[in-house]
């Protein structure tokens, strides 16, 4: 199968995708995927790669040049090599995982893995996210958002809101990014109105959740129409909460598969991600992210529409542990998402 990784990208998760793209490649099985790369640049340059047949040591060579010396090309997207089988999306964050790459390969007619463009967009905006889950009933912590120019028209009165309807501690993140980038704990109004700032950096859009004292529970799912859950994973962060160097550079967390908790806790996470992975229209996969109190309530946190797959990523060892290895799940994707391919052209073909 001739299988074009997309990678990089228009996103402050750029670096998080290359070493989502190194992990995958070093995963495939080069004797039934002839795998062609197309780098991303930060400056949204498409350069697509010559096919890589062995393994790579270093994100920097997935960081393909354009000059004439290269043997690289700047393609436009509009132009995607057609001969591709599949195109595996690597991509996290804007740009990416929200539904525009997606939508693209829709307009191209091109077999994709993962998530469509509803499920992608609705799913990288936590703000949206949050009022589906709302609307189908899943209980969750308080939140709050801002739009940027809300807040800068008055600033006194968004932070006063925030008090009044989450209180301290509080976490501000980004509506639309992942990867624990730009997110802050609020403990005080001086770090409340940093953490404005902050967030603001990264989006026109903020959300304020109220924060829970919880264990961190996450459960990856597969499917399209028929779904698979994968056993129960634990974080426990050895930092105050699970930022973006605990996740992908330092290692500085700890990773309990299977999680220790009761059956009757896993049913409930089980049918509630179900619920979710539904409610957003997902397919192909989802990482599912819960919290679980003291006091034994269920609290849906998010979803992750393209988890990462580097060496430190809770999705593809949640897999691993429940019998999937990493080679077998990305045969796994790329199988889903060629099923929803050909099950769109039937639907396109009736007319």
């Amino acid at each position: 199968m001739k299988l074009c990784l997309l990678y990089g990208g228009k996103s402050a998760e750029h670096e998080v995708s290359l070493q989502t793209a190194k992990a995958v490649i070093h995963a495939l099985d080069k004797d039934k995927f002839d795998i062609f790369p197309i780098f991303i640049t930060k400056e949204g340059k498409w350069v697509q790669g010559p096919e890589i047949t062995g393994p790579v040591e270093d994100v920097k060579l997935l960081q393909f040049p354009s000059d004439q010396e290269s043997s690289a090309n700047e393609i436009m997207p509009s132009s995607l090599n057609t001969g591709f089988d599949m195109v595996f999306p690597l991509l996290h964050g804007p740009n990416g995982e929200d539904g525009t790459v997606q939508g693209m390969l829709e307009l191209l007619n091109i077999p994709y893995v993962g998530n469509g463009v509803l499920a992608s967009s609705a799913g990288m905006d936590k703000v949206v996210m949050k009022n589906i889950f709302s609307q189908a009933g899943l209980e969750q912590v308080g939140y709050v958002s801002f739009i940027r120019s809300t807040w800068e028209a008055d600033r006194e009165a968004a932070y006063k809101e925030v008090e009044e309807k989450i209180g301290y501690p509080s976490f501000v993140k980004p509506a639309n990014l992942g990867s624990s980038v730009g997110i802050s704990k609020c403990d005080n109004r001086s770090q409340l109105e940093a953490a404005f700032e902050d967030a603001f950096r990264y989006d026109r859009k903020i959300i304020i959740e109220e924060g829970v004292i919880a264990r961190e529970i996450e459960v990856g799912i597969l499917g399209n129409d028929e779904l698979s859950c994968s056993v129960a994973g634990e974080i426990v962060p050895k930092k105050e909460f699970y930022d973006y160097e605990a996740k992908y550079e330092d290692g500085s967390t700890e990773l309990v598969i299977p999680a220790d908790i009761s059956e009757a806790v896993y049913n409930q996470i089980r049918e509630m991600a179900f619920t979710a992975y539904k409610s957003l229209d997902c397919s192909g996969l989802a990482r599912m992210d819960f919290f679980v109190t003291s006091d034994g309530r269920v609290l849906i946190n998010e979803v992750n529409t393209m988890p990462g797959f580097t060496p430190f990523s809770m999705f593809p060892l949640l897999w691993k542990n429940s019998g999937i290895p990493y080679p077998g799940l990305i045969e796994r994707l790329v199988d889903l998402g060629r099923q929803r391919y050909e099950e769109k052209q039937k639907i396109i073909h009736s007319f």
